[in-house]
Parts: C-alpha cells; sequence; structure tokens
C-alpha cells in the first residue's frame, strides 16, 4: 500500500494569485494613504498627485483578483468554507481565549474565517466610501464628508488588523510556506486542523 505525501494541497494556484495580488494592492493602499495622511512622509515622498493616482486606481482594482479568482472551483470552494461558521469554531475561540491547546478546526480557523469575512467586508466600505470622496461633483458635501470620516478610519482599522495578520503569518512558518507553494507539512495539518480532510 503507498504511503500517503508528506506535503498536503492547500492552496491551487488560483487561490495563491489572488491572495498575493490582493495583498500588493492592499500594502500599495495603506502605504499611499499613509504618504498622503502623514505629514513627515507626504514631505519625504512628495509627488501628491501622483501618489494621489496611485491610491485611487489600487483602491479601484482591489475587488478584480477576487472577482476574477471566482472563476476558480478551489477558491469557490475555501470561500464557502470562510463564509461559513460550525461549532467547531465556537469551540475553538473559546480555547483561544482560555488558551487550551488542541484547538478544533477545520481547513480554516474561526480565526482566518473572521479575518476573511472582515476583509471583504472593509474592502466594500473603503471602496464605497473612496468612490464617494473620488466623484466630489456627483455628491453632496454632507455625503462626502461623511465618506472621508468612515474612510479615514476604516483605513485606519485595516492597518491595524493588517498588521496583525502579517504577524501571525510569520510567526507561522508552514502557513507562510503553504500560502508560498501551495502545500503544507502533513505533521502541522493534524496538529494545527485536525478536521480538515484533504484526501476526502
Amino acid at each position: 500500500m503507498p504511503r500517503p505525501p508528506e506535503r498536503l494541497l492547500r492552496f491551487a494556484r488560483a487561490e495563491r494569485w489572488v491572495h498575493h495580488t490582493t495583498a500588493l494592492l492592499l500594502l500599495t493602499c495603506l502605504a499611499t494613504a499613509a504618504c498622503l495622511y502623514l505629514p513627515p512622509l507626504a514631505e519625504l515622498v512628495g509627488r501628491r498627485r501622483l501618489v494621489v493616482t496611485v491610491h485611487v486606481w489600487c483602491g479601484l482594482l482591489l475587488p478584480v483578483p477576487l472577482l476574477l479568482g471566482l472563476l476558480s472551483r478551489a477558491l469557490r470552494a475555501d470561500a464557502g468554507l470562510l463564509s461559513r461558521f460550525a461549532p467547531a469554531d465556537r469551540e475553538w475561540l473559546r480555547t483561544v481565549r482560555a488558551r487550551r491547546a488542541g484547538r478544533p478546526s477545520g481547513k480554516f480557523n474561526a480565526g482566518q474565517k473572521l479575518y476573511a469575512q472582515w476583509t471583504l467586508g472593509s474592502m466594500l466600505v473603503l471602496l464605497g466610501t473612496g468612490l464617494l470622496m473620488w466623484l466630489v461633483h456627483l455628491a453632496p458635501p454632507a455625503w462626502r464628508t461623511g465618506a472621508t470620516f468612515v474612510h479615514d478610519w476604516f483605513a485606519a482599522a485595516v492597518a491595524v488588523v493588517t498588521a496583525g495578520h502579517v504577524r501571525m503569518a510569520l510567526g507561522d512558518r508552514e502557513a507562510l510556506r503553504g500560502m508560498r507553494t501551495g502545500r503544507v507539512d502533513r505533521g502541522w495539518a493534524a496538529r494545527e486542523h485536525p478536521q480538515w480532510r484533504p484526501d476526502a
């Protein structure tokens, strides 16, 4: 009887492409936003009009990788998993608060599901408010003021949550390798995602 492979396929090429492209666009949006709002960076970089143009176009393109990625069956399957909470996810959250080992999870744990849902929701809010700010002549001044307020605070929250996501990823080299190569160690999968059945 042949031995099962030591490395399991976790993410298909399309999923990795969507993740990397979205990350690049999001980080560019955050970097250009920092150059627009923080005076020391604004002075260092200069060329405000170019920075605004890059920021706007990266923001407009932000949902495109995900929309194109939906052509992939693997991404659609993972999107379905990320959008649903199971009893194991509630247990995972309880064990995180209690700092207990042996947390139950399928292919994605509850933290990853919450992050994915937060990212999608934030993307929609930032896109909508950004469009209101960009199309200045089509919206009343009160709408633009409200949109600017919401856009700025959501952007700050996205920066904090994204920094946490990057920190978590850098702390788990096998998870990082899985997003880079698509494959993960079978032992890591059994330990971190015990209810995931990749061979089923």
